[in-house]
């Protein structure tokens, strides 16, 4: 692995990278409350056919940190994101989890001419979700969190004694097993820079995502369906244990993405890239044409 600071619309962000730079490129985009690091384990396993490219995303890890919601708009991260394909001087795969695969289809969807090919790793298109998210049901009692992640001094109670708010909200009902010792230790240093939680949970609050509470549809909000599509070849790649994204937000995915492959991976769930890494490189290879 290769790391080192690059600069992307005159800001530096933080870049990990795995394999031979003459191999085509693959953009890993991790996702809360990760880091670039966090694609080690898949990116060993695809680097001989692959160069990894695993940024630290705008206010996160090492990158670019400002202050102010402002900063974190969609438009912005997936700006961060296009300036280093750009650099790469050729169309890229994407693959994104997360709150990573927010920005993996915004590139797919709004810049298709650089990504070749895209891959989601339970992670959610926004049509689906927002569907989800707006019926009241299963999916809005999941996500109460973000309208709490999105209040003022959230900050604070998240990062109070070790963290310990924090580690308990990604790991409800699923395995983390996989996030302790000296990686749990890493994981808290990257938390602990200066500004950083603010900066991960402006993700939330810069999002339009609006969450109806249990029981209480709310309206779907319009959106612009026409431009929201994926011509990419693309796959979902899918936790079945995930208890955070529900498989209802994936529905009528179709829709947006004609060319889809779906494949379910048992026994695993939201971290499937920690928990399984080698059946999902190899799942991302099986595909490949």
């Amino acid at each position: 692995m290769e790391q080192a600071f690059e600069t992307l619309n005159g800001q530096q962000f933080f870049v990990r990278r795995w394999g031979d730079p003459a191999l085509p490129r693959l953009l890993l985009l991790h996702g809360f409350p990760e880091y670039g690091l966090a694609w080690q384990e898949v990116a060993e396993r695809l680097s001989q056919q692959f160069h990894c490219i695993a940024p630290d995303q705008r206010g996160f890890g090492q990158s670019w940190t400002p202050e102010g919601v402002d900063h974190y708009t969609t438009a912005a991260l997936v700006g961060d994101m296009l300036a280093l394909i750009e650099a790469e001087d050729a169309p890229v795969m994407v693959f994104g989890h997360d709150w990573g695969a927010a920005i993996a289809y915004g590139l797919a969807m709004f810049h298709p001419q650089n990504v070749a090919r895209l891959v989601i790793a339970n992670g959610v298109h926004p049509v689906p979700f927002q569907r989800a998210l707006a019926q009241g049901g299963a999916q809005s009692a999941a996500s109460q969190y973000i309208p709490w992640l999105r209040k003022e001094g959230t900050e604070a109670e998240l990062s109070a004694n070790g963290f310990e708010k924090l580690q308990a909200l990604f790991a409800t009902h699923m395995d983390m097993s996989w996030l302790s010792g000296a990686r749990l230790d890493t994981y808290r240093a990257e938390w602990a820079r200066p500004g950083r939680m603010q900066a991960m949970l402006n993700w939330y609050r810069a999002s339009p995502l609006q969450v109806a509470r249990p029981g209480m549809p709310i309206e779907m909000p319009a959106l612009p369906l026409k431009r929201l599509q994926v011509p990419q070849p693309h796959l979902l790649l899918w936790g079945d244990g995930d208890t955070a994204l529900l498989p209802e937000t994936t529905k009528g995915l179709e829709d947006f993405a004609p060319d889809l492959t779906r494949i379910t991976l048992e026994g695993c769930d939201h971290w499937l890239h920690h928990q399984k890494p080698q059946e999902v490189a190899q799942a991302i290879l099986d595909w490949l044409p």
